[in-house]
C-alpha cells in the first residue's frame, strides 16, 4: 500500500471512530433521555446565598445537582464535533450533524416497527419495559432531534467563525465560546419544547420552574465544557499528525 493511501486510510479511520463517539451518544442519550435523573453532587449552601437558589433544585439548605442521564452521554457530541471542524473542516462537521438527525429518525422507525408488530407471547422477557421507553422516547427523541439540529449547527458554525476571526489561534477560545453558547441553546430548546408538550415532571408546570430547570441542565454542561478543553486540546495534539505513525512502523 502506498504512503498516499496508508494516510488516506488512516485519516478514515479517525474519521469514523469520531463519527461513531458522536452518534454513539447521540443516539443512546435520546433513548435513556430523561428516564432517570441522577444526583452528581450535593453543596451545603451558606444561609445568605440561599434565597438566590430556587427550591425546585435544593432541600432546605443543600443544592442537588440532579440532571438525567441523557445530558451525561450528550456534551460527547459536541467535543466530538469540534474535533471533527479542527481536523477535518466545517463541512465534514455539518455533514455529521445532519447524518446524526437522520440516523434518530432511522432508530424512531425501527422502534416504531417492533413496537407495532404482534407480540410473541411466553417468549418476550421484558414486554412492558420495551413499551414504557417506546412511549417515553417518541416525544423525547423529536424534541430533542429538534433542539439538536439547531445546537450542533450553531456549534459548528461559531465555532468556524471563531477559528476565522483569530486566523485559528486561541484554540481554547473557539472551543469554549461555540460549546458554551450552543449548549445554552440546545438546553433552552429541548426543554422548552418538553414543556409545552407535557413531557417534564409534575413539579415543571410553571414558566419559573422551567427556567429554574434549563439553568440547572445548563450548569452541568457549562463545566462539562470547561472539563473537555483538555480533552479537546488532547486530541488536537494527539491526530494533529495522525497520518504519521511516531513509531514508524506502519499500522496496515
Amino acid at each position: 500500500m502506498s504512503n498516499k493511501n496508508v494516510s488516506q486510510a488512516k485519516r478514515d479511520a479517525l474519521f469514523l471512530t469520531l463519527s461513531g463517539i458522536f452518534l454513539t451518544s447521540l443516539v443512546l442519550g435520546n433513548v435513556i433521555g430523561t428516564t432517570k435523573f441522577v444526583t452528581l453532587f450535593s453543596l451545603n449552601l451558606p444561609e445568605w446565598f440561599q434565597s438566590f437558589v430556587p427550591s425546585l433544585v435544593r432541600d432546605e439548605s443543600i443544592y442537588t445537582m440532579s440532571v438525567p442521564v441523557g445530558v451525561i452521554a450528550y456534551p460527547f457530541t459536541f467535543l466530538a464535533t469540534d474535533l471533527i471542524s479542527e481536523l477535518f473542516g466545517r463541512k465534514k462537521a455539518q455533514l455529521v450533524v445532519w447524518v446524526g438527525f437522520f440516523m434518530n429518525f432511522f432508530m424512531l422507525f425501527l422502534m416504531t416497527v417492533n413496537h407495532w408488530l404482534p407480540n410473541s407471547a411466553g417468549v418476550s422477557g421484558g414486554l412492558n419495559l420495551f413499551e414504557g421507553v417506546y412511549e417515553f422516547m417518541v416525544g423525547n427523541t423529536i424534541a430533542s432531534m429538534i433542539a439538536y439540529l439547531i445546537a450542533q449547527t450553531v456549534d459548528v458554525r461559531l465555532f468556524h467563525f471563531w477559528k476565522k476571526l483569530t486566523g485559528g489561534k486561541h484554540l481554547w477560545l473557539r472551543n469554549n465560546a461555540s460549546t458554551m453558547i450552543s449548549q445554552l441553546v440546545d438546553s433552552t430548546a429541548i426543554l422548552t419544547i418538553l414543556y409545552i408538550a407535557g413531557n417534564l415532571g409534575e413539579n415543571i408546570n410553571t414558566v419559573w420552574a422551567l427556567l429554574v430547570l434549563i439553568v440547572n441542565s445548563y450548569l452541568f454542561k457549562f463545566f462539562f465544557a470547561l472539563f473537555d478543553t483538555p480533552l479537546f486540546y488532547l486530541g488536537v495534539k494527539l491526530f494533529k499528525d495522525y497520518d504519521e505513525d511516531p513509531s514508524g512502523h506502519s499500522l496496515y
